[in-house]
């Protein structure tokens, strides 16, 4: 990854900022971890790790979401650091805030370095929020049924990896941890989702944000940065 060449970002719209606030909380909802910053001229992306094998040899998919915001100052970042980092900067901001300094202390993430293809997708087909939803409520539920409260981490494992790792109706491949990823950053409304493929990721993408998913190879350690 590239050095910090910008101190902060400056946001096209104090809307913006909210959005990222929104995003940033409600990943640090599902796991207390990280997030990238990846800004390039006035566009960024912040993407968040929703699902991961914590193993090697687990099947659980690793699943990303990403947002993108406009900035009104042209940016070159490309940093992983805390969500909790991340916060703390956006809990002191204003209501008509654009400003996020961006925190000095980065930190080291497997899912970080595995980009998703930037061109060649192909369509995949469509699914509909109500169906995502559907599936994520589903799979949640029968999480919370399977692993008992006092469950070692092997069982929540594999568990999850059961779950979530399962395919979608309909979407011969995806797993149902891109349903719940796109449920629990608040993708979903009453719209849907155009599905794309480009080898073994999928991607998910609407009007609020988009989920990426590595199927195959886990985390693909030794897989390039933004390999196909």
């Amino acid at each position: 990854m590239t050095d910090v060449l910008t101190q902060s970002l400056r946001f096209a719209d104090p809307r913006d900022l909210a959005d990222l606030r929104t995003f940033v909380t409600r990943a640090k909802s599902i796991d207390d971890g990280a997030i990238r910053l990846q800004a390039s001229g006035h566009v960024l992306a912040g993407y968040v790790c929703v699902l991961k094998p914590r193993i090697l040899g687990e099947s659980t998919p690793t699943v990303l979401g990403l947002r993108t915001m406009a900035l009104s100052e042209p940016a070159a970042v490309d940093v992983t650091v805390t969500l909790g980092s991340v916060m703390d900067r956006l809990a002191r901001a204003g209501a008509g805030d654009v400003e996020l300094p961006i925190p000095p202390s980065t930190v080291s993430e497997s899912w970080a370095g595995v980009g998703a293809p930037r061109s060649g997708w192909e369509s995949y087909g469509a699914l509909t929020d109500a169906e995502l939803t559907a599936a994520a409520e589903a799979g949640i539920a029968e999480v919370a049924r399977l692993v008992p409260q006092t469950a070692g981490a092997a069982v929540v494992n594999t568990a999850r990896a059961a779950i979530w790792g399962r395919e979608m109706p309909g979407v011969d491949g995806l797993p149902a941890g891109a349903a719940f990823a796109a449920f629990a950053l608040g993708f979903l409304a009453d719209g849907e989702q155009h599905v794309y493929r480009h080898g073994r990721w999928f991607r998910l993408s609407g009007p609020r944000g988009h989920v990426l998913v590595r199927t195959g190879a886990g985390l693909g350690l030794g897989f390039p940065a933004h390999g196909s």
